[in-house]
């Protein structure tokens, strides 16, 4: 089943919790394989497992045992700092809660991925966070504040940010749970575009149907399995 060259394999996942004393299986053998252009909704009912499925395909856990490959490159072989310099470099995420820096302004917020990598100027990244900041449709909001915008302005500053790197891969929880239905409409055309643009693997977990119907293909997490939907 391996083929280290697609931007996102994963195989035989399983992770469990140790809640007042009893173990409970989340995932119990789950895997994937995204080729490059894929959009690909994760959906399940609440609590089977997804944002601990996301956070393990993009390396924020560790699984108890299974593969994860990102460009070939097994993650979960990798030390914690390796790890997270490859997160930095290959992997953009959008949350449901923007994740935001309130300190810093949303130029400075999307440029911290560059930061987090290095080699290149700050001239350099401050140009390419502000020509992702124009394309999202901020271009009039650069020196403001995360708690100067509206929730759908600071979901637009999150997919600039996770596109500050041009990533192969893009991981969304529920990028639109917290906004009104139109505005997240329009997040998902832009998320949708952006990713499509790059040519990256988008990886979205939604409660929504006509969300997913919207990716090229649908997984449901069922008994902690992945299977087609």
């Amino acid at each position: 089943m391996s083929q280290p060259c697609w931007p996102l394999f994963a195989e035989n996942l399983h992770k469990s919790y140790v809640l007042h004393g009893v173990r409970i299986a989340i995932l119990r053998g789950a895997g994937l394989v995204a080729a490059p252009g894929e959009t690909i909704a994760i959906i399940g009912r609440s609590g089977a497992g997804k944002s601990t499925l996301l956070h393990l395909l993009g390396g924020l856990d560790r699984p108890d045992s299974g593969t994860v490959q990102i460009g070939g490159q097994a993650i979960y072989g990798l030390s914690a700092r390796k790890r997270a310099q490859l997160r930095a470099r290959q992997i953009g995420f959008v949350f449901q809660a923007y994740h935001l820096l309130p300190e810093m302004n949303i130029t400075e917020n999307v440029m911290l991925p560059a930061m987090a990598v290095g080699g290149v100027s700050r001239r350099t990244m401050l140009q390419h966070a502000e020509t992702l900041l124009t394309r999202v449709g901020l271009s009039e909001r650069l020196q403001h504040t995360p708690l100067e915008l509206s929730g759908g302005e600071q979901q637009r500053a999150a997919i600039a940010r996770a596109l500050m790197n041009k990533p192969p891969l893009i991981l969304a929880d529920e990028p639109t749970g917290n906004l009104d239905a139109g505005t997240g409409s329009d997040i998902l055309e832009l998320l949708f575009d952006l990713t499509k643009e790059r040519k990256a693997v988008l990886v979205m977990v939604t409660h929504n149907p006509e969300t997913a119907a919207r990716c090229s293909k649908t997984l449901k997490l069922e008994d902690g399995l992945l299977i087609q939907a």
